[in-house]
């Protein structure tokens, strides 16, 4: 994927442009480490120890810590522009069900919802101290494909609970992020909690995150206009789908259909995080 084009009236930039793209990588990088061992630690400690609910108590602490971090991204990023549909800030109970283009997208739907779950990697479970928070939060690991398992039930019931109430769970389903352009093959997972649960599943759509900052590149692209989106594009009803493949089905083509459209130019609905 090219590098879009600068800023109208940046030509002058000229070898300034890659010091701005590390500056803001710097910047952005050092909230996100140091940010979190000064400025957050001592919430997720209290969460801890004091909260007679944890797993919620970490689940805002998440949402409050990645939501600054997308305020300064779009403070200190020249060009940055980040649009949420209204309809989207207002998904409650829900199966997201989202395409997958940047590292960036699951912190970016962290960062809408005060209390959210989502499908995470084993490998990151492991890593010190922030596999911790993973695990306090409720996030949980890849399910297994075999429905009646009693560990897959178990997992079903806690999460019907959890949505019943109002929280969300975010999902993937291509599992890893896309590089070309298409929607890749989903897995099952999310499709049979949503059936299994009789949770409304709603299908967003993420843009331009890519653009923002490129699988395979450590580096935020700065001074070229972009404006990342996140729109909800249709809502199912899984109860309604005779199987989980046809329910896969159906969101497949609501994600081809969108990736088939020019972004809109925005909409007064449309709000900031």
């Amino acid at each position: 994927m090219a590098e879009p084009p600068p800023l109208a009236g940046a030509a002058w930039l000229g070898w300034g442009k890659p010091v701005i793209d590390i500056l803001v990588t710097l910047a952005a990088w050092t909230y996100y480490t140091a940010g979190y061992v000064i400025f957050f630690a001592p919430a997720y400690l209290a969460a801890a120890q004091l909260s007679r609910d944890p797993e919620t108590a970490f689940q805002r602490c998440n949402h409050r810590f990645y939501r600054v971090f997308f305020r300064l991204l779009r403070v200190i990023t020249p060009g940055l522009a980040i649009e949420i549909g209204d309809e989207v800030r207002a998904i409650r109970g829900s199966v997201i069900v989202s395409n997958h283009v940047s590292y960036l997208d699951p912190i970016l739907l962290i960062s809408l919802y005060p209390r959210q779950k989502t499908i995470v990697k084993p490998v990151f479970f492991r890593v010190p101290i922030f596999g911790r928070v993973l695990r306090q939060s409720g996030y949980i690991s890849p399910l297994l494909e075999d429905a009646a398992d009693p560990a897959m039930i178990r997992q079903i019931e806690r999460l019907g609970s959890y949505l019943d109430q109002g929280g969300n769970l975010f999902v993937f389903p291509e599992g890893t992020r896309a590089r070309n352009g298409r929607i890749l093959p989903f897995s099952r997972g999310a499709f049979k909690i949503a059936r299994r649960c009789n949770a409304p599943m709603q299908v967003v759509f993420i843009r331009n995150t890519d653009r923002l900052f490129r699988p395979g590149r450590f580096r935020f692209i700065t001074c070229v206009p972009n404006t990342v989106r996140v729109s909800l594009i249709g809502t199912i009803d899984p109860r309604q789908a005779p199987s989980v493949t046809a329910l896969m089905d159906q969101v497949r083509a609501l994600m081809e259909a969108e990736c088939g459209k020019e972004a809109p130019a925005g909409a007064p609905s449309f709000s900031t995080p």
